[in-house]
């Protein structure tokens, strides 16, 4: 497995002043995948603006792990309904014309 598209845990911790405690607590709600190859921590770089949001969340709304995941669901069902809604649209204009 190449490393080129994961990033270490570690340096993410450095990078965004965060505990490494926080990334594991996101982990252990499935919001974000630690991959551990030879002993060192990793999430794939295609996450990193996951990570990004769920920093941002918790220190500027001061939300704990547990709303985080709730927001996330949210947003994933807002996610599914747009593109259901979408859906519906074009099948819709199929009869309008």
């Amino acid at each position: 497995m190449s490393l080129s598209n994961f990033i270490p845990i570690k340096l993410l911790c450095n990078q965004y002043n965060i505990e490494i405690s926080f990334i594991s607590n996101l982990s252990e709600f499935d919001l974000i995948e630690i991959i551990t190859i030879e002993k060192t921590q990793y999430i794939h770089q295609d996450k990193i603006s996951d990570l990004e949001k769920m920093i941002r969340i918790h220190h500027e709304l001061g939300v704990n792990i547990e709303g985080i995941d709730v927001v996330f669901n949210m947003l994933s069902k807002i996610h599914e309904l747009e593109n259901e809604l979408n859906s519906v649209k074009n099948r819709l204009k199929l009869y309008e014309n």
